[in-house]
């Protein structure tokens, strides 16, 4: 478990009053409403339902929001960048170099004409312009490949995206995504197209990564149970607002409603409920934000 207070002091992304919306002038839509959090070198999982905010806030993170949006926040930095100052240049270098982002389903993130061996060592070029020698781009990408446990590195490198499966596809998509070296990874509910077996393993190697390279992880999700076994710390979103934040481990200890509400809508095999309980939305939930720790 990560020090609370290091990530404090020393955040990779730190948001403060971040606004997120859609539109201009009176028909804009504000989705994310003056949200704040850090990210140390830790795991921070990111919960709530769908159009939550969750992957709007990922996104724009990375400056990739839709023309249409509009971001503003008191403070949005990652390290002493200022991402909503920066030029796009700047991004550029920053996005896959020093933030990476995993998407969901690799048959729609990988291009299908392309080997994926080529696609990550395209990578390694695009960002190590000064020896993006074709030898050794080749050499780095068996390198990862072996680091995200691909048996037979050399000959997965020739495959396309279609001849490899949902597991193995997302293994591609994590080493495109670190062969570049970076500080932090936004991952995009990266194991919800996997059969359960398959996600443990992913997440087992993520986990190992990147506890060995220090990195700081943002993981959006819909599963409570999920977050509870593998982040260090959890932000739960309701209606583009934090309603509560507090350590994984303390999950069951959770003191808003909407909170509590979420962890008893989760079936057990140990309960002998017939019907699971409807969670009940209180209007005052979108006033302000609920309980932080």
């Amino acid at each position: 478990m990560m020090d609370t207070a290091k990530t404090a002091t020393n955040p990779l992304i730190e948001a403060k009053n971040l606004r997120i919306a859609f539109g201009r002038g009176e028909a804009a839509v504000e989705v994310v409403h003056g949200i704040s959090f850090t990210l140390g070198r830790e795991k921070l999982g990111i919960v709530g339902e769908s159009g939550a905010g969750k992957s709007t806030i990922g996104r724009a993170i990375m400056r990739l929001s839709p023309p249409g949006a509009r971001v503003t926040a008191d403070r949005l930095t990652f390290k002493d960048v200022d991402l909503l100052k920066a030029s796009e240049k700047e991004m550029m270098r920053l996005r896959g170099r020093r933030i990476g982002l995993i998407l969901q389903d690799p048959k729609y993130s990988l291009n299908p004409v392309v080997p994926v061996g080529e696609q990550i060592a395209e990578t390694w070029r695009l960002h190590h312009p000064g020896r993006a020698g074709a030898r050794e781009a080749a050499e780095r990408t068996l390198s990862i490949l072996e680091a995200v446990k691909i048996r037979d590195p050399r000959r997965v490198a020739k495959l396309y995206p279609h001849e490899i499966s949902g597991g193995m596809g997302q293994r591609v998509m994590i080493a495109m995504m670190l062969i570049a070296g970076p500080d932090v990874l936004i991952a995009d509910e990266p194991t919800s197209a996997l059969d359960v077996t398959v996600r443990l393993e992913v997440l087992t190697l993520l986990d190992e990564l990147i506890e060995s390279r220090g990195l700081g992880l943002i993981l959006i999700s819909h599963d409570l149970n999920l977050v509870r076994r593998f982040c260090d710390r959890v932000v739960i979103m309701y209606a583009g607002r934090i309603m509560e934040t507090l350590k994984a481990s303390e999950l069951d200890k959770a003191e808003h409603p909407y909170t509590r509400g979420l962890l008893g809508s989760l079936p057990s095999i140990h309960s002998e409920q017939r019907r699971l309980p409807v969670l009940t939305r209180d209007p005052a939930w979108l006033l302000g934000a609920g309980a932080a720790r």
